[in-house]
């Protein structure tokens, strides 16, 4: 399976930025004074490369919102018990959760992957892909959260959703999870990745206390202590194998095959950032084809963003996950795709074009 991990890896393009002149000589000629529509000139540019020099469309849109459990929860680093996260998944699966709201109200489609949630299966639904690898992850405190081969299926599991959604003509992902002390390895494997120190980096995740995210950050530390081997070996499919977990390898699949379709990917907050920060170490290209959805609440993720040197497109204060950053990211996409292809040039309006 390393050889197929490798092989997407090698498929994936850095864009062609020899069209940029074309494109942004398109955006400064719609009558606006340059510039004026800030970001999201530069997503309409952005998504304008991705899809090779055509005018840029966003829809079909679609979110993949993966669920895992992890065995790190057993050190008490949630508010919540670990069966929250089944309970969610036949949550979204009703329509009643947060993301559900969202991507409906952002014309997104919806599925939801059970990637490695603690049970057994669930029952038959159009919008649930079942692909459990294992019923959760180790105790990343006590060892490595997974096996290399389990992270790689997770990571091919998320380069085949971004095949489904491509050969279903998406154009436009978004990533989403659910896992119930995610944000303990998510912070992990920033510290790994990024050179992070966990007390600056650790927040309440679901609501913890002063005293409970001291004693978070000291599982991360012993998470990194003792899985030392595979974080100093510079191996970004070692880090992930040992400090993450099943939905955020899935969630990094995703974005590798999203830039490997020439997809745009909205990565959405916390958790969803971590597994591109994992892509992006597995293939720095990916960063083409990402954007950063909006600033979580969680106080590491502006650690984590200002590490990477990227501005995510929104600040509304969020921290729930499940894509709901993304969703709303989503209708800035159709804006600007919109904007691109619908506002009048000065041409066409008989409007006097700026002298300068």
């Amino acid at each position: 399976m390393r050889t197929d991990l490798q092989a997407a890896l090698a498929a994936i393009r850095p864009l062609d930025r020899s069209l940029t002149g074309r494109g942004q000589a398109h955006i400064d000629n719609l009558t606006k004074p340059k510039g004026s529509l800030g970001r999201l000139e530069e997503l309409a540019l952005q998504l304008f490369l991705i899809q090779g020099g055509e005018p840029p469309q966003a829809d079909p849109m679609r979110i993949y919102t993966v669920a895992g459990d992890h065995g790190v929860n057993e050190e008490g680093v949630s508010l919540f018990p670990q069966e929250v996260t089944r309970q969610m998944v036949l949550n979204f699966l009703r329509g009643g959760a947060g993301i559900n709201v969202l991507a409906a109200t952002a014309g997104a489609q919806l599925y939801v992957v059970d990637a490695g949630s603690c049970g057994g299966g669930y029952d038959e639904h159009p919008r649930l892909i079942q692909a459990k690898i294992a019923p959760g992850t180790a105790n990343l405190a006590k060892g490595p959260a997974m096996t290399e081969a389990q992270c790689l299926r997770a990571l091919m599991l998320g380069v085949s959703l971004a095949d489904r959604a491509l050969a279903d003509g998406v154009r436009v992902l978004g990533t989403g999870d659910m896992g119930i002390s995610n944000t303990t390895p998510s912070t992990a494997l920033y510290c790994a990745y990024l050179g992070l120190d966990p007390q600056a980096v650790t927040g309440p995740g679901t609501g913890l206390g002063k005293a409970e995210v001291a004693k978070k950050a000291e599982v991360v530390r012993r998470g990194l202590a003792v899985n030392r081997e595979a974080v100093e070996s510079g191996d970004p499919l070692a880090v992930l194998a040992a400090l993450g977990g099943l939905e955020i390898a899935t969630l990094a699949g995703l974005i590798l095959g999203g830039a490997r379709n020439r997809q745009l990917v909205c990565v959405d907050g916390f958790i969803s950032t971590v597994a591109y920060v994992a892509a992006f170490k597995l293939c720095p290209a990916v960063a083409d084809y990402c954007v950063i959805s909006h600033a979580s609440a969680e106080p590491g993720h502006a650690e984590a963003v200002r590490a990477l040197g990227l501005k995510p497109l929104l600040d509304l204060g969020f921290r729930l996950g499940e894509g709901t950053g993304a969703a709303c990211a989503m209708y800035l996409v159709r804006s600007a795709a919109d904007m691109y292809t619908k506002m009048a040039t000065f041409a066409d309006a008989g409007v006097s074009a700026s002298t300068e």
